[in-house]
C-alpha cells in the first residue's frame, strides 16, 4: 500500500512539474526565449564597446559563454535582424559590423 501511494505521489508530482513547465507563467520556453533575447542585446552593446567596433564569434562566445554554435545562431539572427553584417567569408577572416557604419 506505501508503495502505491509513493507512486501516485511521484506521478503527481512529475505531471505538475511537466504542466508547469509547458504552460505555467514562468513556462521553459517564455524562460528560454527572454534569455536568448537578453543574449542579443549584450551582443549589440558589445559592438559599442569594442575599439574597431569589429566582433567575431569567439568575442560572442566569451561574452555569453556560450557554444560556437549558439553564438553563430546568434550573430545570423542579428544579421537577419539587419542588425549587423557580416564581413569576410570564411573562418577567422570573419567578423561582424554594426549597419549603418
Amino acid at each position: 500500500m506505501n508503495t502505491l501511494l509513493i507512486l501516485v505521489l511521484v506521478v503527481l508530482v512529475a505531471g505538475l512539474w511537466i504542466w508547469r513547465a509547458k504552460y505555467g507563467k514562468g513556462s521553459l520556453i517564455e524562460r528560454q526565449a527572454r534569455e536568448k533575447a537578453d543574449q542579443k542585446r549584450k551582443i549589440l552593446e558589445y559592438f559599442d564597446l569594442v575599439g574597431d567596433g569589429r566582433v567575431k564569434n569567439d568575442d560572442v562566445q566569451k561574452l555569453c559563454g556560450v557554444s560556437d554554435a549558439t553564438a553563430t545562431r546568434y550573430l545570423e539572427e542579428l544579421e537577419q535582424e539587419k542588425l549587423i553584417k557580416q564581413i569576410g567569408d570564411f573562418g577567422t577572416y570573419v567578423y561582424y559590423e554594426k549597419r549603418g557604419k
